[in-house]
This record gives structure tokens, C-alpha cells and sequence, in this order.
């Protein structure tokens, strides 16, 4: 097939899907009584970050668990830098008080963590206990806010009607899914026929490709007014990728690298959370969309530099 039609197809699904998806979380958080900000950071977040983990746990299969590390940083980098980037020039984000004092904290401690971890070289065995510890914490203090929320809300109208939301979140990740894979084939087709580098596609078009439920899901979820949603499902899965997806396949395979091979993914990771920071009102100033936009761009310059060092 013409990687431009596939390229094309996959952006129809990527529409098709996030508005699906969109429309599933915003009504399984009616439907359980949740904030849609906490079914993003888990629910939305462990199903959009599905392409990392399958990357991850069979690249680690596979002995080579670094593959699994590459991509799980890189994609958290376009998280923030790109796709929250692009959501916050659209307009400001209003998160909720809960988000921020209970997702970025921890998002500002996974690249702090990992590099700390990293410093001798190697990601043990250990060292992914560890994370998974950390992972455990969070999402323990995140459904103990669930059930908070849940005993203390009203009953809702419509929670007999739940089988329809939970086939609207699956039909809408499935397209998402397949969006990802679309816009990878056909990306990746027309970079290689125009003499683009292959590691240049697999910095960009691959890394873009795995995080499409992210950004179709933040995009979406930002047009149709519900900033939770999409900002919980960033951030969520940012956490799923650094503290949960690295640490399985640590666990599976020690991970060795090399520090200039992590540096600017962690880096640039931490400066993305730090530049997105809300003060304590939750409110994301659309300028820092732009502030993101630029650091993702000197990102890719350092990789390409790098490259040719």
C-alpha cells in the first residue's frame, strides 16, 4: 500500500479513536463515580502506554532490554515536550489540586530517579524493584483517592448502561492501536525513500508512533473541554513508562547503557516537567506550550548532533 495512504489512514484512525476513547473515560468517570483526571492518570494512561509495554517486555525477552529503556524515555519526552505542547497551544490547562500534588511530583521524580539508578552504568534487577516499589506507592495512594471520591459522590444516572462506555474506551484503543502502527509503517516508508537516517526516523517517526493514543487521547480530550482527562492520561503514563515499563524489563533483563546514550533523553524529560509545573491554582499557562515546543525541538538537534559526533 502507498505509505502515503497508510500515513493517511492512520490519522483517520487516530481522529476516530481518540474521540472513542475520549468519550469512553469521560463516561466510565461518571459511571464509577471517579474524577475523569484519576481514570486518565490510570486507566486511560496503562491502555495508551500499551505500545511501550509490549516494545518493552519483548525487547527484554529478547536480550536486549536497552530497546525497552530507548523508548520508554524517549516517549516520555514526547509526551510532555510535543504532545502536551501541543494540547497547551490550543489553550491553557486547568489541572485539578489532586494532580498536582499527587502526579508531578512523582512524574519530576521519574527521570530524577532513573538518572540517580543509572549513574553506575546499569539498571539491576534491583534497581527495577525498586521502581516498582515506588509505582506501587503511587498507584495505592491513587486508588485509595478513587475510592474516597467514589464513597463520598452521589449515584449517577446511566451506570446500568456501563457495558457501553467500557465497549467505547475498547473500540476507541483499538483504533488507537492501530493508528500508532499505521503512522509508524507509513512515516518510516517516506523517511527512508527521501535518504532520511534510520535512527533519525526511530528518534522521531517511531517515537511519535508509539505515543499516538496520547496524543490523539490529550488532543481530543482538550477540544472537547475536559483538560483532566488529557492531562492525567500525560502525565499517568509518563509514570506507567518510568516506573513501571523500565522496571519490568530491568526485572527481566539487567538494563547496561551507556551515559551519553540516556543523557539527553533524561534531561530533556526533567526539563519538560519542570517547565509544565503548575502553580498551586493547576493552571497551565499556554505559553509554556511554546517553552515545550522549543526544547523539543533543541532535543531532536542534540540527537542528530550527537549522531554525527
Amino acid at each position: 500500500m502507498n505509505d502515503y495512504l497508510v500515513l493517511a489512514l492512520g490519522v483517520v484512525f487516530a481522529g476516530a479513536g481518540g474521540e472513542l476513547f475520549v468519550r469512553g473515560v469521560v463516561g466510565l468517570a461518571r459511571a464509577t463515580r471517579v474524577a475523569p483526571g484519576i481514570i486518565g492518570a490510570t486507566v486511560a494512561a496503562f491502555a495508551t502506554s500499551s505500545p511501550e509495554l509490549s516494545v518493552s517486555v519483548t525487547a527484554a525477552l529478547a536480550g536486549s532490554p536497552e530497546i525497552a529503556c530507548g523508548d520508554a524515555l524517549g516517549s516520555n519526552v514526547v509526551n510532555i515536550a510535543l504532545i502536551l505542547a501541543i494540547a497547551l497551544v490550543i489553550s491553557g490547562i486547568q489541572g485539578s489540586r489532586d494532580a498536582v500534588q499527587r502526579d508531578f511530583p512523582v512524574a519530576l521524580l521519574v527521570p530524577a530517579g532513573t538518572g540517580l539508578l543509572l549513574l553506575d552504568g546499569e539498571l539491576s534487577r534491583l534497581d527495577g524493584g525498586l521502581l516498582l516499589g515506588v509505582f506501587g506507592v503511587w498507584l495505592g495512594a491513587t486508588i485509595a483517592e478513587a475510592r474516597r471520591q467514589r464513597s463520598a459522590a452521589a449515584a449517577v444516572l446511566g451506570e446500568s448502561r456501563i457495558w457501553l462506555t467500557v465497549i467505547s474506551c475498547l473500540a476507541g484503543l483499538a483504533f488507537l492501536l492501530a493508528a500508532g502502527r499505521f503512522i509508524v509503517a507509513g512515516a518510516r516508508g517516506i523517511a527512508l525513500a527521501a535518504g532520511i537516517d534510520e535512527f533519525v526516523v526511530g528518534a522521531t517517526v517511531v517515537a511519535l508512533g508509539t505515543s499516538v493514543p496520547e496524543l490523539a487521547t490529550a488532543v481530543i480530550a482538550k477540544l472537547r473541554g475536559h483538560d483532566e482527562v488529557g492531562l492525567g492520561t500525560i502525565l499517568g503514563s509518563n509514570i506507567f513508562n518510568g516506573l513501571f515499563i523500565v522496571a519490568v524489563a530491568a526485572v527481566i533483563h539487567p538494563i547496561t547503557v551507556a551515559w551519553r546514550e540516556v543523557y539527553l533523553a533524561l534531561a530533556a524529560g526533567l526539563v519538560a516537567v519542570v517547565l509544565v509545573y503548575p502553580a498551586r491554582s493547576g493552571f497551565i499557562e499556554r505559553r509554556r506550550g511554546v517553552l515545550l515546543l522549543a526544547l523539543y525541538g533543541v532535543y531532536l538537534a542534540a540527537i542528530l548532533q550527537l549522531q554525527t559526533a
